[in-house]
């Protein structure tokens, strides 16, 4: 049937061929092919959105947004089959069929990246950043989008190496990106040394997660949250919203401070330099009742000690703890405000002071009426 339908298309065309130059049959022949692409593809698109009405959102997400990618494929197609009607010369011929190729390698990559970012998408819709208890949000958050900038740079790894295998001039260099093999493979690891560090790096980052979206670091002396994660470097939004960046190859070899590893959860402190007068068991007191009437405070951990004892003053340690690091360190100054607040209107002599001891001497009896 195939075969009786082709034949009966050239025999068509050949008489076309008679009274219209090759060119204008070409394009006419191209031209129609598009045409029937596009008549398919409103055919299948609108039974496929027919079969998956009833679906779950991904499969409709994954008609929706896989429309355009659709309609290229079967215009590539309905050319390609074109090609082998029309007219042309055997150079022109060869090369638009190579450009078809190559055309058709990028469709499917750029068909597999949305179907990557329609899961995605819907995948993270079920986590909330800005929930109070927000790790299981940044943990599958953080891997999804570093796994999905690696996806996408493999994705276009392997494109590109596809498509310089269709061309035998340059078909090495597809082979040497695929198989890092030859010079040429060689050559192009030493150039893409830095990226492909960090590369491996941002696959070690989403399997073992030493850090997260929106964890709280000290990298550098500086603190501050994880804002981005992109495939080569950490953006991380300090304190006072300046901006510190980072290679990712950092986290894997350097050390630095994670203070929401397992839980947001902290354990903040407070100290107070003190007279040694100072009534410790009712700043002891007078602590708890504080951290109780403090709604940052997590109820969990409360403790005041003397953890030092100097000539001048004595230290007192406050511990308290708080839900998040931002909340623990808050709830720090409250507590230190309040604390000092206290003692200068309760017992002011608590404070730190100066001692300084004055010997005084009697003056000697004045010789002024002995006689010389």
């Amino acid at each position: 049937m195939g075969k009786t339908v082709t034949a009966d298309l050239e025999t068509l065309i050949a008489r076309a061929g008679g009274w219209l130059p090759d060119w204008a049959v070409s394009a006419l022949v191209l031209g129609a092919a598009l045409m029937l692409a596009l008549a398919v593809w409103r055919l299948v698109f609108g039974a496929l959105n027919r079969l998956v009405a009833g679906r779950d959102l991904f499969w409709r997400s994954l008609v929706g947004r896989g429309a355009a990618p659709l309609r290229l494929v079967l215009a590539i197609a309905a050319l390609r089959f074109a090609l082998s009607l029309a007219p042309l010369g055997a150079t022109m011929a060869a090369g638009l069929a190579q450009l078809l190729l190559v055309a058709f390698i990028l469709c499917l990559a750029w068909i597999a990246w949305t179907a990557l970012s329609i899961w995605t998408t819907l995948h993270l819709r079920r986590f909330k950043l800005d929930a109070e208890d927000n790790l299981l949000a940044r943990k599958h958050v953080t891997q999804t989008r570093i796994l999905m900038r690696v996806a996408k740079l493999v994705l276009i790894l392997f494109a590109t190496a596809a498509a310089l295998m269709t061309f035998e001039p340059v078909r090495q260099y597809g082979v040497s990106l695929l198989a890092a093999g030859g010079a040429a493979g060689i050559v192009v690891g030493l150039a893409l040394q830095p990226l492909l560090k960090n590369l491996i790096a941002g696959i070690q980052l989403a399997i073992t997660q030493p850090i997260r979206i929106d964890d709280a670091l000290i990298v550098e002396g500086e603190w501050g949250n994880v804002e981005e994660i992109s495939s080569t470097y950490v953006v991380i939004r300090l304190w006072d919203w300046r901006r510190l960046i980072v290679p990712l190859s950092y986290f894997i070899e350097q050390p630095f401070q994670n203070w929401t590893r397992e839980s947001a959860e902290l354990i903040g402190t407070v100290l107070l330099y003190l007279d040694h007068r100072a009534p410790v068991e009712e700043i002891r007191a007078k602590g708890r009742d504080l951290a109780e009437a403090s709604a940052l405070w997590d109820g969990k951990v409360y403790a005041l000690q003397v953890t030092d004892f100097r000539e001048r003053v004595m230290e007192l340690r406050v511990l308290v703890s708080a839900r998040t690091a931002p909340r623990a360190f808050d709830l720090r100054c409250e507590m230190r405000e309040k604390l000092i607040g206290w003692l200068q209107a309760e017992h002011p002599n608590a404070l730190p002071r100066t001692r300084e001891e004055i010997a005084v001497t009697a003056a000697a009896p004045s010789l002024a009426g002995e006689p010389g």
